[in-house]
């Protein structure tokens, strides 16, 4: 189970990203890992000295000195929440996704923290537009904080909910929720959803018995569920495996709000010019409407 090492924090000032903070400093404790906080502005010079306080990531209307302002603010916003914790701060002009993503193999991160800014739900939450970009193109793992006024996890997290379809994402993603769990102490819960193919369920077939195939698929899957725990991990864990049902980001969320969730792993599928339509199908589903921070990996 590999260890984070360095988590990159964008910042930009507002509570959202100042509780992803939160998220970051713990982590960072765990793995004794460093926190890079990021902070991207946007300079519109302008005639009158002071500056804008960013909120969203937008235009900061600034005299020349505005980026040695912001560094002070920034230093002062990531001391605050990070004691003990070893912490670099960066401030760069451009696009702040851009930046974001640029960041991860400029300052060797192998996390990114970042928050949400949706506050209303399923159907309207947005993630923002910065932060939709870097979960999607990211090449490293991605943890996803919602707002402090909608999210419903704790940390240190106490629950850990990964779902998990045989796949080499969802093994990955296995991986760092068994490290995740061992370090904050988590109980962990594998979650596989079966789904039937849309229209494709063999109800028509003469002489096919639906129940004797699910009753086959569900013992095939929970026999593959427990082949992915490693035997070590039984002598600090007793993960918790469930098969269910339906379509896997509806049954994922139902999991995660009935059993209390502090935190969702899973694996995101795609790359490329078809990455928009393969992430979108469950994990941006799950990102936009869980109720507590979401870790995407890929393999």
């Amino acid at each position: 189970m590999v260890p984070f090492t360095r988590i990159l924090c964008p910042l930009d000032f507002s509570d959202a990203s100042r509780h992803a903070l939160d998220h970051a400093a713990a982590i960072a404790q765990w793995y004794e890992a460093t926190i890079v906080g990021l902070h991207v502005f946007n300079p519109t010079y302008a005639p009158v000295g002071g500056i804008g306080l960013p909120q969203d990531g937008g235009t900061v209307f600034a005299s020349p000195g505005a980026s040695s302002r912001l560094r002070v603010q920034l230093d002062e916003a990531v001391a605050a929440a990070t004691a003990g914790v070893q912490v670099e701060t960066v401030v760069e002009e451009g696009s702040p996704a851009e930046q974001i993503l640029h960041g991860v193999g400029r300052h060797r991160a192998d996390l990114i923290v970042m928050g949400t800014h949706g506050v209303r739900g399923f159907e309207r939450l947005l993630l923002g537009s910065v932060t939709e970009k870097v979960v999607r193109k990211a090449s490293c793992p991605v943890l996803t904080v919602p707002p402090r006024a909608y999210a419903r996890s704790r940390l240190p997290f106490r629950r850990i909910l990964c779902p998990v379809d045989f796949s080499p994402p969802s093994a990955a993603a296995l991986g760092r929720a068994l490290s995740l769990a061992q370090e904050s102490e988590a109980e962990l819960l594998l979650v596989h959803v079966l789904e039937w193919p849309i229209g494709r369920e063999p109800t028509a077939v003469r002489g096919f018995n639906v129940a004797e195939y699910h009753l086959y698929r569900e013992k095939e899957a929970a026999a593959e569920l427990a082949k992915m725990i490693p035997p070590s991990v039984r002598d600090w864990c007793t993960p918790s495996t469930h098969l269910v049902h339906g379509k896997p980001y509806e049954q994922i969320l139902e999991i995660a709000g009935d059993r209390a969730v502090d935190l969702v792993v899973i694996g995101v599928h795609g790359r490329g010019t078809l990455d928009v339509a393969l992430f979108g199908s469950t994990t941006n589903q799950v990102i936009r409407a869980a109720r507590c921070p979401v870790l995407t990996i890929r393999p």
